[in-house]
């Protein structure tokens, strides 16, 4: 099987990521999903804190898209349980290799804010 272009790029090139985009692939992490399951599962995730508008959602999706992080799934639903004007997102390999390497990323961030006493202290 022939590599494309995009899923040669390693997974680094894309970082850091908008946090837009990091809720999505996260969304996608452990299943596929049409757009509004994915801006439930951001906003419940966060407890409302982050809401993806329509806009950010779908301009973003077809970055993902264009850059072969996030496919469209052949797959659907139960036709009788579901629209199917829907369009459902599934993870590629690269895809979940970008949202690992943001992950360890950001948690190196963390570690450097816990080493500069950023967090996890308890107030005085």
């Amino acid at each position: 099987m022939a590599k494309t272009r995009t899923s040669a790029r390693a997974p680094e090139s894309f970082l850091p990521l908008p946090p837009a985009t990091f809720q999505i692939l996260m969304a996608l992490a452990d299943r596929e999903r049409h757009g509004y399951a994915i801006m439930q599962e951001v906003a419940e995730r966060s407890g409302g804190a982050v809401q993806l508008g329509p806009g950010t959602l779908y301009g973003s999706l077809k970055r993902l898209l264009e850059s072969g992080l996030v496919a469209e799934s052949g797959e659907r639903a139960d036709p009788e349980m579901d629209d199917e004007r829907r369009r459902y997102y599934r993870l590629t390999e690269l895809g979940l290799a970008v949202a690992r390497a943001e992950a360890r990323r950001m948690e190196e961030i963390v570690r450097a804010a816990r080493r500069k006493k950023l967090i996890g202290l308890r107030p005085a």
